[in-house]
């Protein structure tokens, strides 16, 4: 009986095909191949798992809201009887979450913890899709060890279901861009639409996508045509379909009479441009994430030679694009005044995590380059070139080393305020109902976590220390003629 049961399955095509493969050790090798970018995801799994969940007004709020979908089947906010001025898909999400697994705080931060991982595969396909792969791995790497991630990670929120979708619309964006494909750009188009139905935030992924569009300028207008019509179509019939004909309200008008964008700062509080940088260094990223980030723009303006041509291209994209977003913000929570984005920096420049990250990891992929044309330059420049290598490996690694101590010690914390000013006690806050300790099974998982990730990244790099070794006989030959 057994054996005809086994007959006619596999005599099914595909079935078929996929035993084959696996007989053949086709997983085994997918496995192998990407060994070092699993150690970072389950890496990161662990330490989320070990911290949180994070909570706020905002989370208690949002989950009200998800109870109200599964009761009524709409996002009404139990206080006030009305539906959430928030697009809807977060909530109806997570409500299918909740649905299947329970519906508790702890599940929610499980669900965002799982977008988590979703936004830091993104980033690597981005990076790698930009800089290569050893550049995607270290972008996932900086990513997931910002305080700033593991925050959000962690928080019943709906921003780490909007980057996720933001970053998946990017990535097959720019891969239509680049290929000259309609296909890609539907897809693209689709995912675009959903991250707009769960945040209007995913807006800003226009800004990479447009700078690409305009410098591969493609020459055929029924291709430009065709592309335009397949990414925004979705979007547009999304929006129509929830804000004028569910809502029976204008997109527009329902934007900019959220509260958000009209309440003001407190009579005694003095905006400041420096909000920004005050929270990217004490609270988001940290000190040696940003300088990492600098010394790479430097590194790939002043030694662009040395690099691909799309490098510098692509670190322009990102670095418009970041600063788009901080701009953004700094004009709203201070040339217009107003308070939630002023002292809700970490969700209101969110989108531009994955670009420092990008940035921070393309290092991995410029001092590779660096060192391996070393030996073709003359003597003073081989020194710089040198020097200069060396110092980006260290600004790979030290970012990596200082935010898992800063992981290590958030995670034993039960409340934190990003003070927008410092002095201040005003800014976004967190509470922790129960922050593990120092002595806490969770703690071994987490620093089980941290392992993975260094592993992953130098299982990764391991072909070009090779490489490198071999060219240091040369190195040193040129160095003495």
């Amino acid at each position: 009986m057994f054996k005809n049961k086994t007959t006619q399955i596999t005599s099914i095509p595909k079935l078929q095909k996929c035993v084959i493969m696996f007989g053949k050790g086709y997983v085994r090798t997918l496995v192998n191949e990407n060994i070092a970018l699993l150690a970072i995801l389950i890496g990161f799994l662990l330490i989320a798992i070990s911290m949180g969940p994070f909570q706020t007004l905002d989370t208690e709020l949002e989950f009200d809201t998800t109870r109200s979908i599964l009761r009524v089947g709409w996002p009404i906010l139990p206080s006030t009887g009305e539906i959430l001025n928030e697009p809807p898909l977060g909530f109806y999400t997570a409500a299918c979450f909740f649905r299947v697994f329970g519906f508790t705080m702890v599940n929610g931060a499980n669900l965002v913890a799982f977008f988590g991982v979703g936004c830091a595969f993104a980033v690597y396909l981005i990076g790698k899709e930009f800089y290569g792969k050893l550049a995607g791995l270290f972008s996932a790497a900086f990513f997931v060890l910002a305080p700033w991630e593991l925050y959000l990670s962690r928080a019943f929120l709906i921003d780490a279901q909007c980057l996720f979708l933001s970053l998946v619309c990017l990535y097959f964006g720019v891969k239509a861009i680049l290929r000259d494909s309609s296909k890609l750009a539907l897809v693209s188009g689709v995912f675009f639409a959903a991250a707009l139905l769960t945040k209007l935030y995913a807006a800003f992924m226009l800004v990479p996508l447009l700078l690409l569009f305009l410098y591969r300028r493609p020459k055929k207008p029924k291709l430009v045509l065709s592309q335009l019509v397949a990414f925004s179509v979705p979007a547009v019939y999304a929006n129509l379909l929830w804000y004028q004909i569910f809502l029976r309200e204008d997109l527009f008008a329902y934007v900019f009479f959220h509260n958000d964008f009209r309440d003001v700062n407190f009579p005694w509080v003095v905006p400041s441009y420096a909000f920004i940088g005050n929270f990217l260094v004490n609270y988001g990223i940290g000190l040696f994430f940003v300088v990492s980030v600098v010394f790479s723009l430097s590194m790939g303006l002043l030694f662009r030679k040395h690099f691909p041509k799309n490098f510098l291209v692509f670190d322009l994209v990102c670095l418009v694009s970041l600063l788009s977003v901080l701009g953004v913000n700094m004009y709203l929570g201070v040339n217009l005044d107003l308070k939630a984005p002023y002292t809700s920096a970490v969700k209101f420049s969110y989108q531009s995590l994955p670009f420092f990250s990008l940035l921070a990891g393309s290092l991995a992929a410029k001092s590779v380059a660096l060192l391996s044309n070393a030996v073709k330059c003359v003597k003073l420049k081989k020194f710089l070139v040198v020097s200069m290598a060396i110092v980006g490996v260290f600004f790979l690694f030290a970012p990596l080393i200082v935010n898992m101590n800063s992981a290590n010690r958030l995670s034993t914390t039960s409340y934190i305020v990003f003070q927008v000013q410092p002095g201040q006690d005003l800014g976004y806050s967190f509470y922790v109902d129960q922050p593990i300790s120092s002595d806490s099974l969770l703690m071994v998982g987490q620093f089980l976590g941290f392992l993975l990730i260094f592993l992953g990244l130098f299982w990764a790099s391991r072909g070009s220390v090779n490489a490198l070794f071999k060219r240091v006989p040369l190195f040193v030959q040129s160095r003495s003629a």
